[in-house]
Formats: C-alpha cells, structure tokens, sequence
C-alpha cells in the first residue's frame, strides 16, 4: 500500500497566461491561496506548469500545446487570446476559465447553465458594468460630453464591450469618439486623434494590448489632464485615475474550486459557468491632485480603496 501511494500521480495543473509572471503574480497567487484553503499543497499534492507569453500573443498557441504534449490534468486560462488558444489545443483536457468576456457569445459553450463541452469557470461579464463606468466618470466630471475609448479591436470578445458603453453613452448624453490601438506603435496617432477630438476622459476597455502599454497611456493622460478609467485595480499601479470592475483576485480563487471539483472526478460540461460577485471601486487621489480634479465626496465614500 505504501509502494502504491508512493507511485501515485500527483495532479498537474496547467496555468496559460498571456501576460508577464511579475504581471500576473496578484492574480496567480490569489489562485494559490484558493488552493492550499482546498488543502493542496504546490509541489507536493499538486504541481502547476506555468506557461507565459510575455505579451506576445502569437505565442499562445504553442504554449498551449506544451501544455497537452504535458497532459496536464486540467488547464487555467485568464482571458479571450488565452481561452481560445487553449479551446484550439484540446478537446479532451478540462480548461477552467478564470474569466472571459461573453463564453455563451463567443461560442466557448453553449449556455452558463450547461457548458456541455470541456471548457467551464468564470465569466468576468455583469450587467450594466460598461453604463456604470460611464457614469463614474460623469459623476466626477458633471460636465462630461466627449469621452475617449481606448481600445483594441482585435481583441476577441471586446466588441461587446465597445457596443455596450455606446448604449450608455447614448443614456447619458456622452458622445464616444472611438480611439483604435490594433499594435503597440498605434497609440501615438490614437493620442493625437483624442487630443483633436477634445476628449475629456478616456476609457479603457481592458486587453492585453492596452493592459501592457497602461503607463504609456497614464502618461499622455497626466500631460493632457484627463481622468483615466480602467476596469480593475490591477491595472491602477501606473497612475490611472479610476477604476470600476470585478475582483480579479476573487475570481482567481473561485477559479481553484472548479479545479479542485474536475480534480474529484467531475465533468467540466455539469458546471455551470458562474458570473462575479464582487466588485471593487478604486480612486486614486495621487492621480486626481495631479490633473486638479477634485473628487466628489459622495464617489470618494463609495471606494472599496483609495489611494493616498
């Protein structure tokens, strides 16, 4: 018996990311901590293959099947480019998405309730979250009437994203001037078109793109004076001004029960894909001191953090 347990295969996780190990730490340690209060041990009980593309995305897809010539037992994907490297790598290896635009309209299953294939996990995506980013920033700039969306087109799954917060611009009596980064030697041309535009705030709708380049960005917005909303804390280590979205770190932990669940035996089609709970409203004051914006006193007791 003892021999047996000896020769036991210990369980392997594979983690796909798109970013950076430094970048992603928060989150990867945040699925960590889901694991050890499941009571896995790292090394021990289970082992993680960690894959990371450094930003580049082509690399996706070789990475990817590293991971199945591995034949790890489950793989973890945060994000569309990582999702859909990992869906076109195997059909068979249960992949738990940590989170994901619109999984139902982006075809990675067939219903939150019924994935009915070998994906399952988080959906990042909640009601009216695009609207209420919109409405932060007219609440800190009342007079609000152009705003700047920063975002990448060739980003899977973003469009949605882009649809939405025109709808709420339309609410709101915003006009959205769309600024187009499809490479990182675009956002100077991009600045220039918010510059001649005279946006007032810009919005960044989160991708890969946009997420490596963030200081370059914060930077134009500083110089220019302009609030920046961005769509997690993670993101708000360059400067950015604002942001409104859910608890990445959160969804990172939920992301370990469905590991721990496809550990046990379960089928990755009978769970069903759940949506975020929490939420997390981050004010920089640094940044709002730095612009002369005075933030509202009713927005600043709303922050789950504030940045001093």
């Amino acid at each position: 018996m003892a021999q047996a347990q000896q020769f036991k295969k210990i369980p392997q996780i594979g983690l796909l990311s798109a970013g950076s190990s430094s970048a992603g730490s928060p989150r990867i340690e945040a699925f960590r901590q889901g694991l050890r209060e499941l009571g896995y041990q790292e090394g021990n009980t289970v082992t993680i293959e960690y894959r990371f593309a450094e930003g580049k995305l082509e690399r996706l897809p070789s990475l990817a099947a590293e991971l199945v010539r591995l034949n790890v037992d489950t793989i973890v994907t945060g994000g569309t480019p990582q999702l859909l490297a990992a869906k076109h790598a195997t059909r068979t290896i249960p992949v738990v998405m940590a989170f994901a635009g619109d999984p139902v309209e982006q075809g990675f299953v067939a219903s939150l309730a019924r994935p009915a294939g070998n994906i399952t996990g988080l959906s990042s995506v909640a009601p009216d979250l695009s609207g209420k980013r919109l409405e932060l920033l007219k609440e800190i700039v009342p007079t609000l009437s152009r705003a700047g969306v920063l975002w990448n087109p060739a980003d899977p799954g973003i469009r949605r994203n882009f649809n939405e917060t025109e709808t709420a611009a339309r609410a709101l009596g915003v006009q959205i001037h769309s600024l187009e980064v499809w490479s990182r030697d675009q956002f100077g041309s991009a600045f220039k078109a918010a510059t001649a535009a005279r946006v007032q705030a810009l919005n960044l709708l989160q991708a890969n793109l946009t997420n490596e380049h963030r200081r370059q960005i914060v930077k134009f917005a500083a110089q220019s004076r302009l609030p920046t909303m961005f769509g997690e804390e993670g993101l708000m280590d360059a400067g950015g001004l604002i942001s409104y979205g859910p608890d990445y770190g959160d969804l990172f932990r939920r992301a370990a029960l469905y590991v721990d669940k496809i550990l046990k035996g379960a089928k990755p089609a009978d769970l069903p894909v759940e949506q975020p709970t929490q939420f997390e409203l981050v004010i920089n004051l640094k940044t709002a001191k730095q612009i002369g914006l005075t933030m509202p006193p009713n927005v600043l007791a709303r922050a789950d953090k504030v940045i001093r």
